[in-house]
């Protein structure tokens, strides 16, 4: 009986001060996004302040992305490309939208998925827009306390962890910044990761975006 007390006592003891160490709240943990998606993206280069908007299939099981650039307005002595990234095969497929030709690359970077990495450290949680919009997300960064600055800045919605913003600097001079929006999950056509026929005698240096 007078363990039973102690332990009543103890309660409410944690119930009066919810602030004692025993009540403490635990950090937030970066949440798991979406294997696979569709969205239209904006990627901003700020050493050449270019915005490149674009179609984006994302496929993380079989970490393949394609990217199918837009154009939007009068954009003279332009071309618009589409883009297939195969990580497992190391490759990446450039298509000029309207002559078809291709070209074959090697893909020497790894794989990157939209996510926020387990040992991320956590920035900050807010809504975005006014007022009554209640879109609630959290930021995350590979800051880590020996450097002060960060490679990479993710923004990652609260409730279903869908991908916001992600900001990569590379080095000095390479820094971008990617917005993603209007996103729906899964792949409508998955032959959108299929090179077309044009590609079977593809080029083997990229093709420049001017014309």
């Amino acid at each position: 009986m007078c363990g039973w007390i102690v332990s009543a006592a103890f309660v409410l003891y944690l119930s009066a001060f919810p602030g004692s160490p025993a009540a403490a709240p635990q950090p937030p943990q970066p949440c798991l996004s979406p294997l696979q998606w569709e969205a239209r993206t904006v990627q901003y280069d700020h050493a050449t302040g270019r915005n490149t908007r674009a179609a984006v299939s994302y496929d993380a099981q079989n970490q393949r992305i394609r990217v199918l650039e837009q154009k939007t307005g009068h954009t003279p002595c332009k071309k618009f490309f589409e883009y297939i990234y195969l990580f497992k095969s190391g490759v990446v497929f450039q298509i000029e939208e309207i002559t078809k030709q291709c070209a074959k690359i090697p893909l020497t970077e790894a794989w990157d998925p939209y996510d926020i990495p387990l040992n991320s450290t956590y920035e900050d949680q807010y809504f975005i827009g006014g007022p009554g919009d209640m879109i609630e997300v959290q930021e995350w960064s590979d800051r880590k306390p020996a450097r002060k600055n960060e490679a990479w800045v993710g923004v990652y919605t609260l409730k279903d962890c869908y991908p916001v913003q992600e900001t990569y600097t590379k080095n000095s001079s390479v820094t971008t910044s990617t917005r993603i929006f209007d996103l729906n999950l899964g792949i409508s056509d998955p032959a959108v990761f299929k090179p077309p026929s044009s590609c079977q005698a593809a080029l083997s240096e990229r093709m420049p975006s001017n014309c």
